[in-house]
């Protein structure tokens, strides 16, 4: 049986926790490739396998672009794509969700101010069009997978890169990080200089677990908690729960014969959950799904309930903010 299937994510079931919480889910995507594809109808497939997902935010994935055009305004394409989606969805004939509700383009930074001339695009094409993601994920091991905008080392200093951060705010506009966990430090310091843009940290920051990071989760967890405390004293950052059972991160569910049911991605990444919402706060905090790529692991109804067990203890309060209110609130969904 092929890995990441529905067939194999079929083979675990589980009746749905708290099934009417109201649920935003901060991050999926939309793609069509060769040997993989998720559309509308296969995130539909996920959004009504048993959990109350009532809104969603597209993040950028390098999907659609715009042929011929010239390479800076490619990425508008995936925006046009994303938002006729988003407008199928707001019909209303397929259910209660809004799908892509906010959307989070790509914009490439290192075009300094001019990029700003993209910004203003994305934002005409669509009034859902929240902020970008210029991933940064690099590292000099040829076992890590660098990031798929080709980064360079250090790309969060370059003068070029910040000059382009900088037309962020004028726009009132996010950034999406997505970087590994080495590179932490440097988010931290271009938190400090753009105290006025909202950061949105990714996927935990990306703590690694392969190649040169291999066995090595108990002091790379203390590096990571000791980085994830000093960026949450920046009030600009906020943080997205979730995509943590890639295969960077090392914990090989993605290897087995049955998919990880929700005790065991509790049971492997509850601490990494717990600290950050202890540390930044449930109000700063908001779990995603990060699919499809996070399917590799588990379903979507798997991946939900492992997130409601986590903060069973949780108030109300707590509880509202992490599912719903963080993220409509970062992202601006009403």
């Amino acid at each position: 049986m092929t890995k990441g299937t529905q067939q194999w994510l079929d083979q675990v079931t589980e009746d749905i926790i708290d099934p009417d919480r109201p649920i935003c889910d901060p991050h999926h995507h939309l793609w069509d490739h060769a040997n993989s594809r998720y559309l509308l109808d296969q995130l539909l497939l996920d959004l009504r396998s048993g959990h109350r997902i009532v809104s969603t935010v597209f993040v950028e994935c390098s999907s659609m672009y715009r042929a011929g055009a010239i390479e800076a305004m490619q990425p508008l394409g995936e925006t046009e794509f994303v938002n006729g989606i988003a407008a199928m969805s707001a019909s209303g004939q397929y259910g209660e969700a809004r799908v892509c509700a906010g959307i989070v383009g790509y914009a490439d930074l290192t075009l300094g101010h001019e990029v700003g001339a993209v910004l203003d695009e994305h934002l005409r094409l669509s009034d859902r069009f929240r902020g970008i993601r210029h991933a940064v994920g690099w590292d000099a091991s040829p076992q890590i997978r660098n990031s798929h905008t080709n980064p360079s080392e250090q790309l969060l200093s370059d003068e070029r890169f910040l000059k382009g951060f900088s037309e962020l705010a004028k726009r009132g506009l996010s950034f999406d990080a997505w970087l590994y966990h080495p590179q932490l430090e440097e988010l931290i310091v271009l938190a400090d200089l753009f105290e006025d843009t909202i950061i949105i940290l990714d996927h935990f920051g990306g703590p690694l677990g392969i190649g040169p990071y291999a066995n090595q989760r108990p002091a790379i967890f203390e590096q990571w908690k000791r980085d994830i405390k000093a960026l949450a004293k920046r009030p600009n950052v906020v943080a997205k729960l979730g995509g943590l059972v890639m295969p960077i991160n090392g914990f090989g569910f993605h290897k087995r014969d049955l998919p990880a049911t929700s005790d065991e991605l509790v049971a492997s990444t509850q601490a990494y959950y717990r600290y950050m919402i202890d540390t930044f706060g449930a109000d700063r905090c908001m779990f995603e799904s990060n699919f499809p790529v996070d399917k590799q692991s588990c379903s979507y109804a798997v991946l939900w309930n492992a997130f409601k067990k986590m903060v069973a203890d949780g108030s109300e309060s707590e509880k509202n903010g992490l599912f719903h209110e963080t993220a409509s609130r970062a992202y601006r969904i009403s």
